[in-house]
């Protein structure tokens, strides 16, 4: 069996501020979960040993089944083939199902497929309340040939996962900003090192480079308390205007939070979320409107709108904003005779407050290590059984 959580780092110096945020994207970080992999015996090669099959590891959340194979072949190897077999074997042709023989889409983080395979497990109609907690660890099955490339559409190897993790930082950019300068912005060097951070297991190798691309967590709405400022190399330095101007890189001031709802069975949902909602203040939008007559006060601002969008007035977008917009009846507004919330949503295995604010979500990377937001959703008659798995990998874990 294998760990993986923080053992192939050095003993963390990072610091940052506040304390509670810094605190968070570590805990999210070191996050893990329990997977059985278990090659198909069907496609075992001659002389194997049976019976050892079967191989469980500790994955980091954070982490791809494409970062787990070159480990997984070791173990092979070293215990199941033999010596004929373990030279000709092709770990490009490697490719997982669940057990229930559900294609796993490898460009996910795994903690997401764990979310989203362990939620469809107890989701299930079939699926008594005595039995729903077996669905730890999450059990998979290895193929090691014949792959479904019509469905895969690329070869699930370590380097067709880096192109899609750096897709998913420019995708996430151009929703934030409107463009994907920050992404395009840094050197080869840098993009590489923010890979390796995920594949090592690394967070400050990580974190060096992400926080050049990730808002800050600095209120940017007017009258909001300023958050005390930090030193540290890894934060981007907070506005240096004395009067307390909102901080344009901050999470309140981008365009849009990136955000994607996953459904068990269900479809995957995107769609806009601006991190604060008009609630009948002012706007810029509105402004412009009105002085259209001016070319040079329309000019004006149109730029505040494009560089400083963090004054608009209103108040923070929450994920029970989102729920109840996408998904109103499982999620319905609050008001007088509102009818009770009828699921949940996970982020990193946890039931999510719904008053979390989307800005501050989509500003702590480590909740996905590809800066966006994945909450899963999960019915409230289900949610006793996720959190009865999750006191016992805490249990485990001890």
């Amino acid at each position: 069996m294998s760990t993986f959580g923080g053992i192939r780092h050095s003993p963390s110096t990072f610091t940052s501020s506040p304390a509670s945020t810094t605190l968070f994207r570590r805990l999210v970080w070191e996050g893990t979960v329990p997977l059985e992999i278990r090659v198909d015996s069907k496609e075992l090669p001659a002389n194997s040993n049976r019976g050892l099959e079967c191989y469980f590891l500790q994955a980091p959340r954070v982490s791809y089944l494409p970062l787990l194979i070159s480990e997984i072949k070791r173990f092979l190897q070293d215990v199941v083939f033999d010596d004929e077999a373990a030279r000709t074997m092709k770990e490009e042709d490697w490719w997982f199902e669940s057990e229930e023989g559900h294609l796993l889409k490898w460009h996910w983080p795994i903690g997401l497929i764990y979310d989203n395979h362990t939620t469809l497990a107890t989701s299930r109609p079939g699926a008594s309340a005595s039995s729903r907690p077996q669905a730890v660890p999450l059990r998979l099955t290895l193929h090691l040939a014949s792959p479904p490339t019509d469905r895969l559409l690329l070869a699930p190897s370590a380097e067709a996962c880096k192109q899609a993790f750096m897709g998913q930082l420019k995708e996430a950019d151009f929703l934030r900003w409107g463009n994907t300068k920050r992404m395009t912005g840094l050197r080869k060097a840098e993009q590489d090192g923010m890979w390796e951070g995920i594949k090592e297991h690394n967070f400050d190798d990580y974190w060096r480079v992400a926080s050049k691309v990730t808002p800050t967590t600095l209120p940017a709405r007017p009258g909001s308390p300023p958050a005390a400022q930090s030193s540290s190399m890894h934060t981007r330095p907070p506005s240096a205007d004395p009067q307390g101007t909102p901080d344009k890189d901050s999470a309140y001031s981008v365009r849009s939070v990136p955000i994607r709802l996953y459904l068990p069975e269900g479809p995957v949902l995107q769609d806009l979320a601006p991190p604060v909602l008009e609630d009948g203040g002012w706007s810029l939008p509105s402004i412009i409107s009105a002085q259209s007559r001016d070319p040079r006060i329309s000019l004006l601002l149109m730029h505040l709108l494009t560089t400083a969008s963090c004054y608009y007035k209103g108040t923070p977008n929450t994920l029970a904003d989102l729920l109840s917009l996408h998904l109103p009846l499982l999620f319905p507004a609050p008001g007088p005779g509102a009818s009770p919330t009828l699921a949940y949503a996970l982020l990193q295995g946890v039931v999510t407050p719904a008053e979390a604010e989307l800005a501050w979500l989509g500003a702590l990377p480590s909740i996905n290590q590809d800066v966006w937001i994945h909450p899963t959703v999960l019915r409230a008659v289900d949610m006793v059984t996720s959190l009865r798995v999750t006191v016992a990998l805490m249990a485990g874990m001890q």
